[in-house]
């Protein structure tokens, strides 16, 4: 089994592109999917321990709890070391169920901020000029240039990330080169299964 670590800095199109690859067949572990499945089950009573004003109705409510860690690196590190090793143990069972696949995908933002080198066995970037992140974020719930800017300041710079993978894709020109990169990608690594 080949694991795949994609990452990419904010609005570069990760999620687009493990779509391609979950279409293709290889299993997709969404970290940030598996945080907001743990702030409404195993993460309440850890995190409400240490911020009980982000808890609402039983579940961490994600924009109070942003509040409350934004710009405060000691409650954000607080907060890692009690989610981190929650997420790092839903991969672990999402590898467990998926360990006959010849490819399997976790999908990290931060993998190259937060994990030892060789926690994967091929690092993905995916990349794009700022302009277009920027654009592509402008939508979403509570997105500001600040916001945006906090958000990316927390990252790596894309230039550093593409420096340290194995894997590069482009995803700043149209959905067609993207969805040619990965399939040439899958074909190079993967080989027949994702012919």
């Amino acid at each position: 089994m080949l694991v795949v670590g994609l990452t990419g800095t904010l609005g570069a199109g990760k999620t687009t592109v493990a779509g391609m690859l979950a279409a293709a067949g290889a299993p997709v572990h969404d970290a940030d999917e598996a945080v907001h499945d743990l702030y409404r089950g195993a993460a309440v009573a850890p995190v409400g321990d240490l911020f009980p004003e982000a808890v609402v109705d039983g579940v961490i409510d994600r924009t109070k709890l942003a509040a409350i860690v934004a710009g405060d690196a000691d409650a954000l590190k607080r907060l890692e070391a009690v989610v981190h090793p929650l997420v790092r143990e839903a991969e672990r069972d999402f590898l467990d169920l998926h360990r006959d696949a010849p490819l399997v995908v976790l999908d990290i933002p931060l993998l190259l901020e937060t994990r030892p080198a060789g926690s994967v066995d091929l690092v993905m970037v995916v990349t794009a000029p700022e302009d277009v992140r920027k654009a592509r974020v402008a939508d979403r719930s509570g997105m500001t240039a600040e916001r945006f800017d906090q958000l990316d300041a927390r990252q790596m710079a894309d230039a550093e990330k593409r420096a340290r993978a194995h894997v590069v894709i482009d995803n700043g020109r149209s959905l067609a080169a993207t969805e040619a990169q990965v399939a040439g990608f899958l074909r190079a690594f993967a080989g027949r299964a994702f012919s």
